[in-house]
């Protein structure tokens, strides 16, 4: 196709803005609210988007995926169902099956295949794709239980790949030797729905009865907190309350620290942390400072301080990074440290809340409307690199799907 003719260039953008995304995850689109969401939910603005997330065993007898729709998105999840028992190899199989089976029902569009998890690539790899996007936003190798393949498989994931993004600078400089074309895009942030916290909201009946001072961290509690961190501070501090607000994961509920002035609250939904926030005097982020932490961004560093929250935090890289300056931010690393950081924060929180002012205007470069517009430009270069099939599109998949489909594989 010659696109410098204005007809082949029409129907190279009409093809383009018509791909279907295939969007796969290791993490629930339902589990919490993170990049990925942030970003399909605008891609599906554009083009329908299905959010392939790792697969669920089943007692039932075939393989099949479940297509889940969920309030308030045109997002489709889709959840493949793989017998229990079945080797890896016939699992491969079954999802590459289902693979196709789904991009049949979506129509001649090739379409893009977008990765957070190399582990999905092997059996995707087939798939005649308009673009290939890998959207590296932590080293998952060095994850707790991390497959042991996984660096085999994103090796090869790369080389396949037309672009490729880190969620920070620190991944970007351990990756940018292995393609020409990665970018580094850091966390961003949705400063108006978080600001909201700097009002009167009305306190969530868990936390009312939690006295003050009130410091306060949101997110998945794993393996990447510093627990003997948590518990040392909360032992030094026994004035202070610290309030932990997200599921537990890959780490035993037994083994989280546990004291009077300690509090966990459970998994709350993106529209609930504002209120959360408002409760809380500072935010934290006490990490450990690990393999697994080693390349994280934290999205909840912008978020925090949208609030109006000082935080205080392990000197993580990427933190210190851009972070490391800001007024309202404290940074330390040993037990002692963070406690006195924490008084340091607390005494910012009751001063007047004059050091929002610069931490407002940085945050108004880092939403995720610019993010976005800034991917899709890349995206649009991959796609016309590749230059899509020029041929009549199909009528894209439009029945009604209802709550859940489900498509089998004998």
């Amino acid at each position: 196709m010659n696109l410098s003719s204005p007809i082949s260039q029409a129907s190279h953008v009409v093809s383009s803005r018509s791909a279907p995304m295939i969007c796969f995850s290791h993490l629930r689109w339902d589990f919490v609210l993170q990049r990925p969401q942030h970003l399909m939910e605008r891609f599906a603005k554009e083009r329908k988007v299905f959010f392939f997330e790792e697969y669920i065993p089943t007692d039932h007898h075939l393989a099949y995926l479940e297509i889940h729709a969920f309030a308030g998105t045109t997002v489709k999840s889709v959840r493949p169902r793989i017998p229990q028992g079945w080797s890896e190899d016939e699992r491969e199989r079954a999802l590459s099956k289902l693979l196709d089976d789904l991009l049949g029902l979506l129509g001649p569009a090739r379409p893009i295949l977008w990765f957070y998890t190399p582990m999905m690539y092997d059996f995707a790899r087939h798939v005649d794709a308009s673009a290939v996007i890998y959207d590296c936003m932590d080293e998952l190798a060095n994850f707790k239980f991390a497959p042991p393949n996984l660096a085999k498989i994103e090796a090869a994931l790369i080389a396949r790949a037309d672009v490729i993004f880190t969620g920070g600078y620190s991944l970007y400089e351990a990756k940018r030797a292995l393609h020409n074309n990665i970018h580094p895009f850091p966390s961003s942030v949705d400063a108006g729905h978080f600001r909201a916290a700097r009002r009167n909201v009305a306190e969530p009946l868990d936390q009312r009865s939690i006295k003050g001072p009130r410091l306060g961290y949101y997110g998945v509690i794993d393996e990447r907190l510093d627990l003997a961190l948590i518990e040392a501070v909360a032992k030094a501090r026994p004035d202070l309350s610290f309030v932990f607000v997200g599921p537990v994961a890959k780490i035993a509920p037994d083994d989280l620290p546990k004291a009077p002035n300690i509090h966990y609250l459970g998994k709350k939904s993106y529209d609930e942390l504002p209120a959360y926030l408002a409760g809380w005097d500072a935010a934290l982020m006490p990490f450990a400072l690990n393999e697994a932490t080693k390349f994280i961004s934290p999205t909840k560093t912008p978020e925090y301080l949208a609030s109006g929250r000082p935080v205080v935090s392990t000197p993580i890289t990427d933190v210190v990074r851009h972070y490391g300056d800001t007024k309202g931010v404290f940074l330390a690393r040993t037990a002692a440290d963070f406690a006195l950081a924490c008084d340091a924060a607390l005494a910012l929180a009751r001063k007047d809340a004059g050091w929002l002012a610069s931490v407002d205007a940085m945050l108004a470069g880092s939403s995720w409307d610019r993010t976005f517009q800034a991917m899709t430009a890349l995206v649009e270069e991959a796609l016309t690199r590749r230059v899509l099939d020029d041929q009549p599109l199909r009528q894209s998949y439009r029945r009604g799907l209802g709550d859940t489909v489900a498509i089998g594989v004998s």
